[in-house]
This record gives C-alpha cells, sequence and structure tokens, in this order.
C-alpha cells in the first residue's frame, strides 16, 4: 500500500505538472491571438479606416482592398471580406461580415479559453485527488500499526502529499482565473472596438453602394 501511495503521488505531481504548463501555453496564446487580432487603440483604428474611406469614397475598391492586404487583424480583414463581396447588396453584405466575425474571431477566441477553462476545473481537482491518496496511505498506515506505537513521522509523507497537491491545484487554478478575467477584458473591449469600426465601415459601403 505504501508503495502504491508513492507510486501514485509522483504520478499526480507529474499530472500537476503537465496541467500547469498546458495552461501556461493556453493562456499565451489566446492571449497573443486577442492581441493580433484588435488595434491598440481606437485612434490607430479611425486612423486605417480614415485611409480605407479615401479610397472607398472615390470608388478605388482596388485601392482600398490595398489598404487591408497584410494585416491579420480583425478590422481590415473584414473590410477586405466587403469589399470583395460588395455585389451581393448591403443587407447580405451586412449579415456576412457580421457573422464572419462572430463565427472567426469570436468563436475561435471562445474556443481557445474553452482549454483555460477546462485546466481551471481540473487542476483542483487533481489535486483532491492527491489529498484522498495521501489520506488513505495515512490512514493504511494507522491500521497496519499498534496504535499505542504510532510514529506521527511515519504519517508525514503521505499527509504532505494530501496538503501539497491540493496546494499545487489551487495555486494552478488561481492565477488563470485571473488571467482568463483580464483576458475576458481585453476581448470585449476588442468586440466594442470592431463593433464600432464595422458600423462605419457598412455607412462607408452603403453610401457607395447606392450611387
Amino acid at each position: 500500500m505504501e508503495t502504491l501511495t508513492s507510486i501514485v503521488g509522483y504520478v499526480i505531481y507529474a499530472a500537476l505538472g503537465l496541467i500547469a504548463l498546458w495552461g501556461a501555453f493556453c493562456v499565451i496564446i489566446v492571449w497573443r491571438r486577442v492581441a493580433q487580432t484588435r488595434f491598440r487603440s481606437e485612434e490607430e483604428q479611425d486612423e486605417f479606416l480614415d485611409r480605407l474611406d479615401e479610397s472607398l469614397s472615390t470608388g478605388h475598391f482596388d485601392d482600398a482592398a490595398k489598404v487591408c492586404e497584410g494585416d491579420d487583424r480583425a478590422m481590415p480583414q473584414l473590410a477586405l471580406l466587403a469589399i470583395s463581396n460588395r455585389k451581393i447588396g448591403y443587407a447580405k453584405l451586412r449579415s456576412l461580415v457580421v457573422d464572419r466575425f462572430q463565427r472567426d474571431v469570436l468563436a475561435d477566441l471562445e474556443y481557445r479559453l474553452s482549454w483555460v477553462y477546462t485546466v481551471i476545473k481540473a487542476a483542483p481537482m487533481v489535486g483532491l485527488l492527491g489529498t484522498v491518496v495521501g489520506m488513505m496511505g495515512a490512514f493504511g498506515k494507522l491500521a497496519s500499526q499498534d496504535q499505542q506505537k504510532t510514529n506521527p513521522t511515519v504519517l508525514a509523507d503521505d499527509i504532505s502529499l494530501a496538503l501539497i497537491t491540493t496546494a499545487c491545484g489551487l495555486a494552478i487554478a488561481i492565477p488563470l482565473v485571473l488571467s482568463t478575467a483580464s483576458i475576458n477584458v481585453r476581448i470585449r473591449k476588442m468586440e466594442d472596438l470592431v463593433g464600432a469600426g464595422l458600423t462605419r465601415l457598412m455607412e462607408t459601403m452603403r453610401t457607395v453602394l447606392s450611387k
């Protein structure tokens, strides 16, 4: 029983380590993805839209497309999509752009965040498993020894396993909770910024297409 508890303990430590690495990796990926998707400020986005309006207002769609090409952020890519599909009509065009933003940008970020949420839930559960295993080992030693001669130090390893794994699970989950809260704020800001940009873009497209 003692050997089995030790082996399971090492497995749980390894699992917690892997979970911590995976959670950190997912947070970094999502953070970078948000940074790559949005403009850093509303002023920067307005500068892009001003350059785009100069070409669109004169009907130079090829020049407008060149303004968007090579820029992987959400707003330029959505503008390029609108320019490329301008012949389908304003109503369908607006629906297409909004749907693409929801599906390709927001849904992608939510999918990536779902892995972080999984780690947040899994880490304390694995830590709790370590707690149970540690207590089982401790009680197993108590049961196999004379209670009047039980040495508390014999139980130290199992009790430390129970406490350390619980602490590790919480230590993994708590920073990830704070990180996801910060990421969600950035996503909401990005969504508001892109939404404002799309409103301006579609108003320009409606004016141009109605000529």
